[in-house]
């Protein structure tokens, strides 16, 4: 559910006994403040949950809350979730008070000491899918209907251009354009960036294949990736949502006898690592997945699993 809605319709306790200043500048936080919607749920989950821990410890005062109170949090979070689950919380409250504090809403930031649990990853967790296992699922895809020619193409777009799927459902028709005699994607990725990149030969067949099957070339502000009206195979007017992907992907993944727990940023993660063990550099890499850092980027290279294996092969027993 929207974080947003939920936290309009219905304001911790926390924050709905403190002064009406105070309780503005709260819901302003989520509205003003935020504008990414997965940061917005992101936070909403997080606050949520410091507010319940607040109640069930007798903390009903804004003001009272001290940095042991957090850090009592912080770690009571740690025996149930994961360190950078842990981390992307505490770091939502010091956000949360800084904002407070600059609004006069608090005297100071209760979680600005705390220090978040140590974490380091040289490599993501991102389930990734080898050349060969990825060309499988793209050729197990009926295209004899418009629900296949929508799901290659979508798989295709996040494989070949290294897309989020936020970005990708959120595409328009006219996010597909022409420039050079080549047909250029267009994405809105997170934090308002737009990014623009050619399309790899084969992921613009698909895409044209789905235009063609689908009408939609002149529907230009319309949704590229659609829901399928029920019980009629056509697509609907409304576009796909990430947990409709997810849950497409795993049917397809299925159906082609991929036995790996895939999911929608894994295409991501697979084709960055056949970029890279195709000559690709880690700088273009990162350019062309919208990466601030090469070292995010890292996160997303397994070229090293090849590596482990066959060390771990030569274990003769």
């Amino acid at each position: 559910m929207n974080a947003l809605v939920v936290l309009a319709d219905h304001v911790p306790t926390l924050f709905e006994a403190a002064p009406p200043a105070a309780r503005m500048r709260f819901l302003e936080f989520f509205t003003a403040n935020i504008r990414n919607p997965n940061t917005r749920r992101a936070y909403g989950r997080a606050v949520m949950d410091f507010s319940i821990w607040c109640e069930e410890h007798g903390l009903r005062d804004l003001t009272a809350i001290q940095p042991f109170h957090v850090a009592a949090w912080v770690e009571e979070l740690g025996q149930t979730h994961s360190v950078p689950t842990v981390k992307q919380r505490l770091a939502a409250l010091r956000h949360l008070f800084d904002w407070m504090v600059v609004g006069q809403a608090m005297p100071s930031n209760p979680a600005h000491t705390v220090r978040a649990p140590k974490f380091s990853a040289r490599r993501g967790k991102t389930p990734v899918l080898a050349p060969d296992e990825a060309r499988l699922l793209l050729d197990s895809i009926p295209v004899d209907t418009i629900i296949g020619l929508r799901d290659r193409a979508l798989i295709a777009l996040m494989t070949y251009s290294f897309a989020r799927i936020g970005a990708v459902v959120g595409m328009t028709v006219q996010d597909l354009y022409v420039q050079n005699r080549r047909l250029w994607v267009r994405l809105h990725e997170k934090g308002g960036k737009r990014h623009e990149m050619p399309c790899h030969h084969t992921l613009e067949e698909y895409l044209e294949a789905y235009l063609e099957g689908s009408g939609l070339r002149e529907a230009s502000r319309t949704p590229l990736f659609r829901t399928i009206r029920r019980g009629t195979g056509a697509l609907s007017d409304a576009p796909m949502d990430q947990s409709t992907a997810y849950l497409m992907i795993r049917r397809r993944a299925a159906a082609a006898g991929i036995r790996t727990a895939i999911g929608n940023h894994t295409f991501r993660a697979t084709g960055i690592t056949a970029y890279l063990k195709n000559g690709g550099t880690l700088e273009k890499a990162a350019n062309m997945a919208n990466h601030a850092s090469t070292r995010t980027t890292q996160l997303y290279d397994r070229r090293s699993d090849e590596v482990t294996l066959d060390e771990v092969e030569r274990i003769l027993i």
